[in-house]
């Protein structure tokens, strides 16, 4: 089956936070939304098909994950990733963000020190600041255009203190997909001075053609002992609305401490309509996945072959994986209030402010990719208008 990326959805008006929320987030609703990271394609027809049927059984009371439930994700873990896991290894979150909350409570004690590799999801920070916990910066080194690990400051960071480092893999925003010999670096680190790894995996399936996910836990037991990984079908197939993630150690202990809190909380049962959802993407939903970063993929050399060519004092950071592109704009010199400024006012496009993704993120914004390439194309050439107006 041909799938159709090059559809225009209509999303205005169904309550959806990227379109509807324009004018609190923008201050006007004349901007192409381009920042909250879902897609703007329909999912793969098995989605569909498997909430309809399931919404034909009209009652939707307190469901039980099935075997079916635990053996899609075995299998598409071993098959996407190549990463054998079990059963009594896998527990849930609503999301990623509330995991990595509910992770800080378990495995940390106010005052502990929790290392972030900023720039980087914001919601790591709150999670990490609301808990009464410290937030220590490994931050990234930058050089050609590539980000990189900086390990001596981690290292020297990694000491009695430091509870946890929560690891961004794929990294988001920039776009990083972390080589198995930086992972085992992180691993082996972090097994030696007791530290518990986050791994947050949400973009895992998200991978760019001629790279390769590495699961951090796969590494080796040791690794793996010390180790939460998060993951989710919400980014790979559009359907973070049904709030439903993956937790999955091989730790009786991590595993067991994460538990009590989830089920001190109450939020363990899960949305019915997200199981189902979950079943039919990860046993049904691979060949939409393929076409889909092929899709992104075009995307990807599409802004980045239009920005160079036509705006040069943009410089594009190419993603290894994810469907949103790092722009580096602090050629243009401009502040952050004024770039914003350029963005939204002139440009009229509504993107993420780099600076929100912490240190290393001053001068940058974030640009989701994740919709047609019609739509691409009428952002950069705004774009490229205002920049012309500008800087030309």
């Amino acid at each position: 089956m041909k799938f159709n990326f090059d559809k225009i959805v209509d999303r205005e008006g169904t309550n959806c936070i990227k379109y509807d929320l324009r004018e609190q987030f923008f201050v006007t609703n004349d901007v192409i939304p381009m920042w909250v990271a879902d897609m703007d394609f329909d999912v793969p027809p098995c989605v569909t098909e498997a909430i309809i049927k399931r919404a034909q059984h009209k009652i939707y009371g307190y469901t039980l994950k099935s075997e079916s439930y635990f053996q899609s994700i075995i299998n598409w873990v071993k098959k996407r990733h190549n990463w054998d896991i079990k059963k009594e290894w896998i527990s849930s979150s609503p999301g990623v963000v509330s995991a990595v909350t509910m992770s800080v409570m378990a495995f940390t004690n106010p005052g502990d020190k929790i290392i972030v590799q900023t720039p980087v999801y914001f919601p790591f920070f709150t999670s990490i600041k609301n808990m009464g916990r410290e937030l220590v910066n490994n931050q990234l080194l930058l050089k050609d255009g590539k980000y990189s690990i900086d390990f001596d400051d981690l290292e020297k960071k990694i000491n009695d203190n430091a509870k946890m480092l929560i690891l961004c893999s794929p990294h988001n925003p920039v776009g990083r997909v972390w080589t198995k010999q930086e992972l085992q670096k992180i691993g082996e680190m972090c097994v030696k001075k007791n530290v518990v790894i986050i791994s947050d995996e949400i973009h895992s399936d998200l991978i760019l053609k001629n790279n390769k996910h590495t699961p951090v836990a796969s590494i080796s037991k040791q690794i793996s002992d010390r180790t939460l990984t998060l993951i989710a079908p919400s980014k790979t197939f559009n359907i973070a609305g049904l709030s439903t993630s993956v937790v999955i150690s091989s730790s009786n202990d991590l595993l067991s401490k994460y538990n009590n809190i989830l089920d001190t909380i109450h939020i363990g049962f899960g949305n019915i309509f997200g199981l189902e959802s979950l079943k039919a993407a990860y046993s049904s939903g691979e060949e939409w996945l393929e076409q889909l970063i092929d899709y992104v993929q075009n995307n990807v050399k599409f802004v980045y072959d239009f920005i160079s060519g036509k705006m040069p004092r943009i410089k594009v950071i190419k993603p290894e994986a994810t469907y949103l592109i790092w722009l580096d704009c602090r050629d243009l010199n401009l502040t952050d209030d004024e770039l914003t400024n350029f963005f939204v006012k002139e440009a009229k496009v509504g993107l993420n402010l780099g600076n929100t993704f912490g240190k290393g993120g001053e001068g940058f914004m974030r640009m989701n990719i994740a919709c047609p390439r019609s739509i691409v194309l009428k952002a950069l050439e705004r774009i490229k208008t205002a920049y012309v107006s500008r800087f030309e």
